[in-house]
């Protein structure tokens, strides 16, 4: 812009054409110099206004001006959006041929295939500049999507990890350690009754005896500590009941939770496995049946527990179904933190349970496990 001005100045043979380059100098720089040249529309349109405006009076004092259009093609469009700069450009481009006729040069196809030709160079650049920057844009915003759901992804992954192996050493805890203790103190509980009171070992075996009953104490404490956090504040029936609330809230179906039977104390892994098992089912429910009301219930029955998830969703076909006793399970958990029907079967039959699912094309889905109460002490 400098160099063509500067041109346009010292061709222009009068004192007038050499203040006309320079008052249009004075305002492309004052350009520079004003935020909202660039940060609005506004700005933008009223700085190329009166751009334009001194420009044209550098036109009628001289034909050199016009190759000032040439650099405004690209101030146009660069600050105009496209349906403003294409016409701003087609009335700069008319406004150089005119002046150029005006002044009396002799007409020629070089008059008017110049500025036309520079014109289109000029839209051509732009738009492809534009396009690529839209692109390039485009990349970088998925890239940062990527970042961020892989972040999210390994955070998932580190919280299920933490969470499975809280529940395996919960559960290894349970079947080991504190069955170990209770068992030994039965044992000295046994021989205590068999010695004579007054015996010397019996004193020895009293205090042996308190003292596994205190580390079995400890050892479920522990297991307890371990446990999800869903069944920190309560019974299993207590985090099956708050596992429905926020599903009506979010615009799922109207789920209700019902317990049936006598409530007894559930080992940890069988709380735990029946309330992941709920989770799998609701998850399922919510995103695949169409359902408007569910329920759930947990069925205390003597000699085993049941759960029930029913729904009256769109239901399907479990013969089109991989059988679930040949299904692998997938080598990354789903969104919902499980496996689906595949996990479901495996940690029921881990606990020596059933796991049954009942459907059909319109018909609804009912998801049933029942797992067998341990003999003697279920703590």
């Amino acid at each position: 812009m400098a160099g063509l001005l500067a041109l346009a100045a010292v061709r222009a043979h009068s004192a007038a054409g050499t203040v006309a380059a320079a008052l249009v100098g004075a305002v492309y720089a004052a350009g520079s110099f004003v935020p909202s040249v660039e940060r609005s529309l506004r700005g933008s349109a009223v700085w190329l206004v009166a751009l334009a405006v001194s420009w044209l009076g550098l036109l009628w004092l001289t034909p050199e001006g016009l190759w000032v259009a040439f650099p405004l093609y690209f101030l146009q469009l660069h600050l105009l959006p496209v349906r403003w700069s294409l016409p701003a450009v087609a009335l700069t481009a008319g406004a150089a041929i005119l002046s150029y006729v005006g002044h009396g040069a002799p007409l020629n196809p070089g008059v008017f295939i110049g500025p036309l030709l520079g014109a289109a160079v000029a839209v051509a650049t732009a738009l492809g500049y534009q396009a690529l920057y839209r692109e390039s844009e485009r990349r970088r915003r998925l890239i940062e999507e990527l970042i961020e759901t892989r972040a999210e992804l390994a955070a998932a992954e580190r919280h299920a990890g933490t969470l499975a192996e809280r529940e395996r050493l919960a559960r290894e805890i349970h079947d080991t350690l504190a069955q170990g203790l209770s068992s030994i103190q039965l044992l000295l509980r046994a021989a205590e009754r068999a010695l004579p009171p007054d015996s010397p070992a019996a004193g020895h075996i009293d205090r042996a005896r308190r003292a596994a009953q205190d580390n079995l104490a400890e050892a479920r404490r522990f297991v307890r500590a371990l446990t999800p956090p869903d069944l920190d504040h309560g019974s299993l029936a207590g985090a099956l009941e708050r596992l429905c609330e926020p599903v009506a809230a979010g615009g799922g179906p109207r789920v209700r939770f019902s317990v049936s039977g006598t409530p007894v104390e559930l080992p940890t892994p069988y709380e735990v496995a029946l309330l992941r098992i709920a989770q799998s089912a609701l998850a399922n429910t919510v995103r695949h049946a169409s359902a408007s009301r569910a329920e759930i219930t947990l069925s205390f029955m003597g000699a085993s527990v049941t759960l029930d998830v029913v729904d009256d969703g769109k239901g399907f076909d479990p013969l089109s179904v991989t059988p679930l006793s040949v299904r692998p399970l997938p080598a990354r958990p789903a969104s919902d933190g499980g496996f689906g029907l595949p996990a479901m079967r495996s940690r029921a039959e881990s606990l020596g349970g059933t796991f049954t699912v009942e459907s059909a094309p319109g018909q609804g889905t009912a998801v049933a496990v029942s797992l067998p109460l341990p003999a003697g002490d279920s703590a």
